[in-house]
């Protein structure tokens, strides 16, 4: 197949390609920074709200979209602005576009568990509503709906998966309020003390980037008849405190779980640190996948960082 992945220079984005570019798909991929894509994958570097940008990205063909590129929440909030421009109206012009060229290609579009809203309810599962409170969620929620209702009129064929903590990010600074997930991970490979934000019960929902690709990859070819007719799924995600993790993570890297010390921000805590009960039975049905274990997570994670 020929896929678009915007994106592609995310950690997330690189990771996807060079699966796609290893089973023997053709790869454009599109960023607004040039990115190492292994070959024989195309890179298309330019802001994906500018249209002629976005043709040179389908000039090739496209067979199926795999749609990353994002302004993230906390960027979202400080400029509703860019964020409408890029996560609402440049999305939909793609998905016009793109179903244009191709009628009925498979779309899969990376939602985010913001869509629930913050604080989150005590439990989420099928049935939780979208509740958006930040900007971010809100147009994650309103292209939710635009998969949905191109895919009813066959312009599209879409599958939307909200991603929950994607571990582990690159070393850097990245400007996420979430960044301590990550740099729990770096901090412990290399041995060097970390006070982490949160509390060691504070929870969250994660799954390793592998995982996450894979999920990604089933997206692109499963029967959309497995889906909900909202075509979107909460993606199965392992519930750990970080604690739980801390611990693991110093375990495979040999090192001391001393290394770590505890010191809760609590308006950080409830944002980021306080997930609740979490339930996919339409994920399920549809064949996605979590880890499976903390060890089998953090062993993924390490892996790719």
């Amino acid at each position: 197949m020929r896929i678009v992945v915007t994106g592609a220079g995310g950690f997330v984005g690189r990771a996807l390609v060079s699966r796609l570019v290893g089973a023997g798909h053709a790869v454009t991929g599109l960023d607004t920074m040039p990115a190492d894509l292994p070959a024989p994958a195309q890179m298309v570097v330019g802001d994906i709200g500018d249209a002629a940008v976005r043709a040179r990205a389908l000039a090739q063909g496209c067979d199926a979209l795999v749609h990353l590129a994002t302004v993230p929440g906390g960027a979202a909030e400080a400029d509703p602005a860019l964020s409408r421009r890029i996560n609402v109206d440049a999305m939909y012009d793609l998905l016009l576009e793109a179903g244009a060229a191709a009628p009925g290609l498979r779309v899969v579009y990376a939602s985010s568990i913001a869509v629930y809203g913050d604080p989150l309810p005590a439990q989420v599962d099928d049935a939780t509503p979208l509740s958006p409170r930040m900007i971010y969620g809100g147009h994650k929620a309103m292209m939710e709906h635009a998969v949905a209702m191109l895919s009813n009129r066959g312009l599209i064929d879409g599958v939307t998966v909200r991603l929950p903590g994607i571990l582990a990010r690159p070393k850097g600074p990245s400007g996420l309020k979430s960044a301590f997930m990550s740099d729990l991970f770096h901090a412990l490979r290399a041995g060097e003390a970390f006070t982490c934000p949160v509390s060691a019960g504070g929870t969250i929902w994660a799954q390793s980037v592998l995982r996450c690709v894979d999920n990604l990859v089933h997206a692109l070819t499963l029967d959309s008849a497995r889906l909900p007719s909202t075509r979107a799924v909460t993606l199965p995600a392992l519930r750990l405190t970080m604690g739980e993790l801390a611990a693991e993570i110093a375990r495979q890297c040999g090192v001391g779980g001393d290394l770590v010390r505890f010191d809760p921000d609590p308006a950080l805590e409830a944002a980021f640190a306080a997930n609740p009960p979490l339930a996919t039975p339409a994920a399920d049905h549809a064949g996605f996948a979590h880890d499976g274990d903390v060890a089998t997570l953090v062993a993924n994670a390490l892996a790719t960082i």
